[in-house]
């Protein structure tokens, strides 16, 4: 099953695709779209949109994975992220890829066994699962690996279970 992980944000969005069959899981890419600050609201969610949309048509996910919310003392924050997570399930959405929601602490828990862990021991274990030489980059990518990672078990359970 091959699996995007999105970790939302405005100004960069981390993404990641594996390919997860039994007990095996590997990185098939993995990065960030970035928008610039300094350019205007809704065309950086322009941008998102179109960068989504090119990594669906691109990688072609089976499923996605994408991160909760997380409501913090930032409310302001929490809209921006908001108005990216909308732009992402609507990407899904079009091309009928189906989802699953986790939130950070359900990511750290999957992947460390500790729903508070850091974020250095998060990337440690990413590269540590996935293979991969070196940790992942961006931050935001290696988040959005976590959160594929995650995902995939999840969405195992539920095919299993006759949910998905």
């Amino acid at each position: 099953m091959r699996v995007l992980g999105i970790d939302p944000g405005t100004a960069t969005l981390g993404w990641g695709v594996i390919d997860h069959q039994g007990s095996t899981t590997r990185a098939v890419d993995y990065g960030a779209i970035t928008t610039p600050p300094e350019v205007a609201e809704n065309r950086r969610l322009e941008m998102l949109y179109e960068g989504l949309t090119k990594l669906c048509q691109t990688f072609q996910p089976e499923a996605a994975a994408v991160e909760k919310l997380y409501f913090g003392q930032n409310s302001r924050t929490a809209m921006i992220v908001g108005q990216a997570r909308g732009i992402v399930l609507l990407v899904l959405a079009q091309h009928r890829v189906a989802y699953v929601e986790m939130s950070p602490a359900e990511v750290k828990q999957a992947v460390t066994g500790y729903g508070r862990a850091e974020k250095r021991q998060v990337q440690l274990m990413v590269q540590r699962l996935l293979g991969l030489r070196d940790y992942p980059s961006p931050d935001d990518a290696a988040d959005a690996l976590a959160i594929a990672i995650c995902g995939a078990e999840n969405l195992r359970f539920q095919k299993s279970s006759g949910v998905f």
